[in-house]
């Protein structure tokens, strides 16, 4: 039931944001600059929300009920998205707008309360003291991602064919029927899950309290002089979750100082005065991986160009691929997705093991190095989407839309390394009261990505005339060797911050 809630918003998301910028031009007729932004925007939100739904599953309302309410919210976003279409011959321009707008950002907030709990959701089902649920906790998260992939092949195949062949009302009444038959069945299988809670956690309020409380008591703290000797530090040692003190970011262990001559007893400490060792700890560790997070924002930027300018690249070339079958641009991008699902099995089975062979290493290469190697496959895309662009501006007649099928390949494997990788390693490297909260922090990634994109198109369509309504009289190609070079700077300031990361427990 959990894979399937997944699957279904998957194939939702994934059959709105593939074609999102061809509906935008083609029915709410804006122009190719304003529907880039628009979908990047909206992108970026729909990966900004999920830090408002970790919020509130890890300190209110647990794991189940934030998914049904946001589900609730998703369900109502494509309704609304269904009837913008269906009566779009009737309304007004400027209220067709308004109303296709509030059913993507209902669609936005839904997604904020799914993406971050369904998969911990899903792995809390399993008791990690029974070994055989133990090994089939590991299997679900295979199968969590198979189905994320699924979703969003069908997403961006046959949803997309329904909006190109038959009707735009139809697609989006199609996915609000499958969401509303997900919300039926999760709401019903209610008595079948479990629910587990956290033991002992270092602020119990949740964990953004607990952030804000080791940087207030540190704030209030600072003139207290630091004890040569870190077992002076305060710290629960009737706990059994429990964090060892580092050496990095010292400023923040006067949050766990205690003033000279002062007694402290556990019910007589404020957490907004004096916080624990762990609790301090526990913000280190998000400070290390915010050293990285901003090193990846870029390569997100780069991935969100797959739903805008390569769709608009798509739409000037010759959709034919046999004799006069043609094909939706937003199809070809399928091939992103289909790139995802022969790499994954490719990177476990050939080149994880080959790479252990090589390095001696368990993991074969450290996680950093995973989400490297995507960087630079995302920037050698780009050069080819610039080569590309300058041979279809050059050709006497329409380039076929089957040259840009090496790009999307390549993508889809640089988001096995990068995408993927950043998840584990925001899992990975979190503290363990906060692994919804680093899952939320590592999507804001994608968030700032398209951000940054929106920004970055708006900025190039002010100062230059590279991308214009016919792309022909336009230079969209030095528009990717932009993207390129900035990519290219980017791989250098990640390389920085990833020879500088210590390891959690090294």
């Amino acid at each position: 039931m959990i894979l399937g809630t997944e699957l279904s918003e998957v194939l939702a998301f994934a059959g709105i944001a593939r074609n999102l910028v061809t509906y935008l031009t083609d029915v709410v007729h804006e122009s190719n600059v304003v529907a880039a932004a628009d979908v990047s925007t909206w992108m970026g939100t729909c990966f900004l929300t999920p830090l408002l739904g970790a919020f509130l599953a890890d300190s209110y309302w647990g794991r189940f009920k934030t998914i049904l309410i946001f589900l609730s919210v998703y369900t109502l976003g494509l309704i609304t998205l269904a009837l913008s279409a269906w009566l779009a011959t009737i309304l007004s321009m400027g209220l067709r707008r308004a109303v296709v707008f509030l059913g993507l950002y209902l669609v936005a907030l839904g997604v904020g309360g799914i993406k971050p709990c369904v998969s911990p959701f899903g792995a809390e089902q399993f008791d990690d003291s029974d070994p055989g649920e133990r090994d089939a906790k590991a299997s679900f998260f295979n199968w969590y991602y198979f189905c994320v992939n699924i979703g969003s092949l069908l997403g961006s195949t046959v949803l997309v064919w329904v909006q190109e062949r038959v009707s735009w009302w139809l697609a989006f009444g199609i996915l609000a029927a499958v969401m509303t038959i997900a919300l039926i069945i999760f709401v019903s299988s209610k008595k079948l899950y479990r629910f587990q809670q956290i033991q002992n956690p270092p602020c119990a309020t949740g964990p953004l309290t607990g952030v804000c409380q080791v940087a207030v008591a540190a704030v209030r703290n600072r003139n207290i002089e630091l004890p040569g000797d870190s077992s002076f530090l305060h710290d629960k040692h009737n706990f059994l979750y429990k964090i060892e003190h580092t050496n990095e970011f010292n400023f923040l262990d006067k949050a766990a100082v205690v003033s000279s001559g002062k007694a402290v007893t556990e019910e007589a400490a404020s957490p907004w005065n004096l916080c624990t060792v762990t609790q301090v700890e526990e913000v280190k560790m998000l400070l290390r991986l915010c050293s990285v997070w901003p090193t990846v924002i870029f390569f997100f930027a780069v991935t969100t160009q797959m739903s805008t300018t390569f769709l608009e690249q798509g739409k000037a070339m010759d959709n034919r691929i046999i004799g006069t079958l043609s094909v939706p641009p937003a199809i070809v991008s399928s091939i992103e997705v289909v790139s995802v699902l022969l790499c994954i099995p490719a990177y476990e089975a050939v080149l994880l093991p080959l790479a252990c062979r090589i390095t001696g290493k368990e993991r074969g290469i450290t996680l950093l190095q995973r989400l490297g190697i995507g960087l630079v496959l995302a920037t050698l895309t780009m050069a080819y989407m610039a080569l590309l662009e300058m041979k279809r501006l050059q050709a006497a007649s329409p380039v076929s839309i089957i040259w840009q099928a090496p790009a999307y390949f390549v993508l889809g494997a640089a988001e096995v390394f990068t995408s993927v990788g950043l998840i584990e390693f925001f899992y990975d490297q979190s503290p363990d009261t906060m692994k919804s909260l680093c899952t939320a922090v590592s999507l804001v990634a994608v968030s700032a990505g398209n951000y940054l994109n929106s920004l970055i198109i708006a900025v190039v369509a002010w100062a230059t005339t590279w991308i214009p309504e016919d792309l022909n009289q336009g230079r969209l190609d030095c528009f990717f060797w932009m993207m390129a070079v900035l990519s290219s700077v980017n791989m250098l300031a990640f390389l920085c911050s990833a020879m500088r990361y210590n390891y959690r427990g090294k």
